[in-house]
């Protein structure tokens, strides 16, 4: 539990909307917000990527709305995730970027970890939302959480599609936690949040400006073990999630669709490039190495490790009986951590490595 004093600087500190790499870098320099609202104007200049602009919000008086955001967080039932609490997801740590805080309505849990993430086009067809529908049921049917960004066509379809099979989904906003956008989904956020999360790094009150959206992508592309393209045009913001997805080592899926509805193009684009073409959830279930078995309530897929792929083999090349420290596996595998965290939480799940205490793992078969 987070003391009002500290709560506070978190709040004051997610006001300042700092460049994401200037605010990590200023926690790793001072270790919480506190001591970055303590420090002098020389420690500050000491902070390389933090400007003379943002060094002058730092000094500047505490903003009114902090008292606000105080009040609305408990209001509302907002949590304030800061990135030093346990309860930050371990996969958005691994990226380059991560947020200094996230604000969540409702509760990212340990399961979340083996995520789908389903996003496209806002103008999707019927044929584009429902097998986004279909497949987020059925992946969702299965025990994976589906990810996706609260927008409407597709976004919308793969979370109804999640909740329509009792399973858990996660939507990131491009505004605060607080704003419904787009405000026809307002029951469906309250579902999510009962369901899973709804999900933002922006501060309470914050409206969907164009630029916030790029950076909500590259969350969602963290949390997911793989990215699905379910409907995009050539120029699209899913495209931007699938960039991310290639930036962080995850597996990218496309659908296929009518080569003469532009909508289909970026998908046709990507499969070009080299992702996965799927028409089912089965496809990707498979790729991953999960048996179809009968659903089973409450419990997660099953794996099998009878097909591994070059990174898996790799990983578990690494490991034995004694506990091996994630940051060595990085260094000995020569792979990028957001691959290596990824295809961990996959071997987990497969029951062929297991986490131990002190962030290490060891085989299990």
């Amino acid at each position: 539990m987070i003391e009002e004093r500290e709560l506070r600087a978190w709040l004051r500190l997610s006001r300042m909307e700092l460049p994401v790499r200037a605010a990590g870098a200023l926690i790793e320099r001072f270790g919480g917000p506190e001591a970055v609202f303590e420090a002098s104007e020389a420690e500050l200049e000491s902070v390389e990527q933090l400007n003379s602009r943002g060094r002058e919000r730092i000094l500047g008086p505490v903003p009114a709305v902090v008292d606000r955001d105080l009040r609305l967080l408990d209001e509302l039932g907002v949590t304030l995730l800061p990135i030093t609490s346990d309860d930050y997801p371990a996969s958005l740590k691994q990226i380059y970027d991560p947020p200094v805080v996230l604000y969540c309505r409702g509760k990212i849990v340990e399961p979340d970890k083996l995520s789908i993430a389903i996003v496209g086009s806002r103008k999707a067809s019927v044929y584009g939302r429902s097998v986004a529908e279909r497949i987020a049921r059925d992946l969702a049917a299965r025990g994976l959480t589906v990810v996706s960004g609260g927008a409407r066509g597709i976004d919308t379809s793969a979370h109804k599609g999640a909740l329509g099979a009792g399973g858990r989904t996660i939507a990131f906003l491009g505004c605060g936690v607080d704003v419904v956008y787009p405000a026809e989904n307002k029951a469906l956020f309250e579902q999510i949040s009962e369901n899973g999360a709804v999900a933002s790094e922006f501060p309470l009150g914050s409206t969907p400006e164009p630029w916030r959206f790029p950076p909500r992508n590259r969350l969602i592309s963290a949390m997911s073990i793989g990215v699905l393209v379910c409907q995009s045009p050539e120029r699209s913001g899913a495209l931007i999630t699938a960039s991310y997805a290639g930036e962080h080592g995850k597996d990218i899926y496309a659908l296929p669709g009518n080569v003469d509805d532009q909508r289909n193009a970026g998908c046709h684009k990507l499969i070009r490039d080299g992702a996965r073409l799927v028409t089912c959830a089965q496809d990707i279930l498979e790729d991953l190495g999960i048996v179809d078995v009968e659903e089973k309530d409450g419990q997660l897929p099953l794996l099998q490790p009878d097909s591994l792929s070059d990174s898996e083999r790799k990983i578990v090349a690494l490991l034995s009986l004694e506990p091996v420290h994630v940051d060595t596996i990085i260094e000995k595998s020569g792979m990028p951590a957001p691959l290596v965290s990824g295809t961990l939480t996959i071997l987990e799940m497969k029951s062929i490595v297991k986490r131990v205490p002190g962030n290490a793992y060891v085989r299990s078969l």
